[in-house]
C-alpha cells in the first residue's frame, strides 16, 4: 500500500496549535466543551474500531449488511470502467472492501485513496486489504478537503466519496452545511458520495449503544483527557472525570460529556494556563444527530447534491444515501 503524506512538518506544528488553541477556547468558555474531532489520536482510533465490534453498538453491523445489499447494485448505477473510491476517515477497511469488491466483480478497476490524519490509522487499513491487479490502493494523510483536492488535481476519473458510519452526525447544522458545500466543491460534476446516516429510533437502543456494557466508550472519552496530557502538557486527573452519555429527544442527538467527581485545577503547561473545574461540571465532548428521510433529503438539495438512491436496513435503523454532484443549472433551480 502507497502512502501519501501530505501533512509536512510546519503543518503538523500547525495542527498541534490549533488543537492547544481550541482547547484553550473551549474550556475557557462559561459551558466547557472539547471538539470531538480531537478524540482520534492513534490510541483513539485503535478504541474507537473496538467499539465498532461490540455487541451493543449497532450501527456499524447494520450498515455492513446494507453495504453487503448494495455492493452488486452502486457499480451498475455509476456504470464506469475505471472509478477512483475515496474513503474519509480510513476506517478498518472492511466496510470500503465490500464496496470495492463489487466493482471488481463487475470488472472495474478501482482506484482507493483512503484519506485520514493519522498515519496509524492508514495503515491498520492497509493490513486489511486485499489487493489485486485490478485494485490499486493509494493512501493520503491530510485532512479530508486538501486530500480531496490533492487527488482532483492529479485524476479525472469519475469519483465516488465514502464518509461512512454516520460521522455526518458528530456536525451541528451549520458545521454540517459547511462540509457538504466544501465537499461538493471539491468533487466534479457526475461524481457521487455515498454517506451513512444513523436514523431516530427507540431511546433505549441509542442510549445502550453509546453506553456499552464493557465500557469501551467511557475509555475512549477519557482518552482525550490523556491525548491533552501527552500532547500539550496538561495534567488531568483522568480519574477524576465520570463518562455520561444520553439521548436528547429534543436536538434530535445523544450528548457526550465528561463529569468532574471533585473541585481540581488543571494546568496545561504549554499554555502556562490553569483551568478551575467545579465538582459536577460537565464537559461536552460531543453531539451524534439522529435523521430522517425528510431530513436527509433537504440536506442533499440545499448543498448542491440530487438523491439518486436511498439504501436501508430492514428495521430502518440506518440509511446509506448515494448523492449525485448536480449541474450548477440544476443547482439553481
Amino acid at each position: 500500500m502507497k502512502i501519501t503524506n501530505l501533512i509536512e512538518t510546519d503543518q503538523t506544528s500547525l495542527h498541534q496549535t490549533t488543537f492547544l488553541t481550541d482547547v484553550i477556547a473551549g474550556l475557557s468558555a462559561e459551558q466547557k466543551s472539547i471538539s470531538a474531532k480531537y478524540f482520534y489520536d492513534d490510541i483513539g482510533s485503535e478504541l474507537f474500531q473496538k467499539i465498532t465490534q461490540h455487541p451493543d453498538y449497532y450501527p456499524t453491523r447494520t450498515e455492513f449488511s446494507i453495504l453487503e445489499k448494495i455492493s452488486a447494485i452502486l457499480p451498475t448505477t455509476i456504470n464506469e470502467a475505471e472509478i477512483d473510491i475515496i474513503e474519509l476517515g480510513a476506517g478498518d477497511g472492511h466496510k470500503s472492501e465490500l464496496i470495492i469488491n463489487g466493482f471488481l466483480d463487475k470488472h472495474c478497476k478501482v482506484n482507493f485513496y483512503p484519506i485520514d490524519i493519522s498515519e496509524k490509522a492508514m495503515q491498520l487499513l492497509g493490513e486489511n486489504l486485499s489487493i489485486n491487479a485490478s485494485l490499486h490502493v493509494h493512501g493520503i494523510v491530510a485532512d479530508y478537503f486538501h486530500g480531496l483536492n490533492h487527488l482532483k488535481k492529479i485524476s479525472n476519473n469519475r469519483k465516488l466519496v465514502l464518509f461512512l458510519g454516520s460521522n455526518i452526525g458528530n456536525f451541528n447544522k451549520a458545521q454540517t452545511d459547511e462540509f457538504l458545500h466544501q465537499l461538493e466543491a471539491n468533487l466534479n460534476i457526475g461524481d457521487y458520495v455515498l454517506i451513512g446516516f444513523d436514523l431516530k429510533k427507540d431511546v433505549h437502543i441509542l442510549n445502550q449503544a453509546y453506553n456499552d456494557s464493557d465500557s469501551l466508550t467511557r475509555v475512549f472519552n477519557l482518552n482525550l483527557l490523556s491525548r491533552m496530557n501527552r500532547e500539550l502538557g496538561a495534567h488531568f486527573d483522568v480519574s477524576a472525570f465520570q463518562h455520561y452519555g444520553f439521548y436528547n429527544p429534543v436536538l434530535g442527538a445523544m450528548e457526550s460529556y465528561l463529569i468532574s467527581l471533585k473541585d481540581q485545577t488543571v494546568a496545561i503547561d504549554t499554555a502556562d494556563m490553569q483551568f478551575h473545574f467545579k465538582q459536577h461540571e460537565v464537559l461536552h465532548l460531543e453531539y451524534s444527530h439522529k435523521f430522517s428521510t425528510t431530513g436527509i433529503e433537504k440536506l442533499a438539495t440545499r448543498n448542491g447534491f440530487e438523491i439518486a438512491q436511498l439504501f436501508s436496513d430492514d428495521r430502518d435503523y440506518f440509511i446509506d444515501a448515494l448523492w449525485k454532484v448536480t449541474s450548477p443549472m440544476e443547482k439553481m433551480t
